[in-house]
């Protein structure tokens, strides 16, 4: 249950962080609205889980915190507040994180354990959230075709950085895990290998794939491709959650 609460919470972060980079003179408020009323459901499961007992361990509180920041944050787009809309955001995608790190139960193996406690709900969600905002902000176009292009070029753009920055930590944790004798066993190696050929390698042809499909330009075709990433970067946190809860480190 621990590893879908993370899921959870570190989407939202992811989301609330990619949103914030989305310039709103370019994009209509309905987008960033909408994305808000997907955070106060993926907030309020978090915290309904949290608080029914399942996970007893973690308080609920900074998941309905992060809820009524959705909510204030959707009224805000509602009224056209731009400004503050983006702060909330902003106050949102930190609340997200703080629950993320303290929900993660990575074992205390060494000195670098806080600095991965919090590398890799950081770095994890980024690469969700941005991934789950340029698919979404591909098929707003649908909605508002006179849009520029340079939103949705910003976030593929921020989706390889996060691609990038996932890999490294998660290379990190590979590596200690490795030179501590870890594993050994066919069933790890088959999630690791779909967790970084599908999950980070895959994602990373699909984000260059976008790219140069937004140079055509053609949003929609960017939009599927941008689908299929959403689908590659949920199996491979997926499968990360599931061996780095046995392994100690993010891999």
């Amino acid at each position: 249950m621990s590893i879908l609460i993370q899921f959870i919470l570190r989407l939202s972060f992811g989301m609330a962080a990619a949103m914030t980079v989305v310039p709103p003179r370019d994009v209509t408020s309905g987008y960033y609205r909408n994305n808000l009323y997907v955070l106060l459901g993926l907030n309020s499961l978090a915290a309904l889980v949290l608080g029914t007992g399942a996970d007893s361990a973690h308080s609920p509180w900074p998941a309905i915190g992060a809820a009524v920041l959705s909510y204030i944050g959707a009224v805000a787009w509602l009224y056209e507040r731009p400004r503050l809309g983006i702060a909330i955001l902003g106050c949102l995608a930190i609340v997200d994180l703080a629950a993320a790190c303290l929900v993660s139960q990575a074992p205390d193996i060494g000195p670098l354990t806080p600095v991965f406690a919090w590398l890799d709900p950081a770095t994890s969600g980024l690469l969700l959230g941005t991934t789950m905002a340029a698919m979404l902000l591909g098929h707003w176009y649908l909605n508002a075709p006179g849009m520029p292009l340079e939103p949705l070029l910003r976030l593929i753009v921020l989706l390889a950085i996060a691609t990038l920055l996932r890999a490294l930590v998660c290379g990190a944790g590979l590596g200690l895990e490795i030179g501590n004798g870890g594993l050994p066993e066919m069933t790890n190696l088959l999630f690791l290998a779909l967790r970084w050929v599908g999950g980070l390698a895959g994602t990373a042809l699909l984000a260059l794939m976008a790219w140069q499909t937004m140079k055509i330009p053609n949003t929609q075709s960017a939009t599927g491709i941008l689908y299929v990433a959403v689908i590659t970067t949920f199996l491979g946190e997926l499968a990360s959650g599931l061996l780095s809860a046995q392994a100690g480190y993010p891999l």
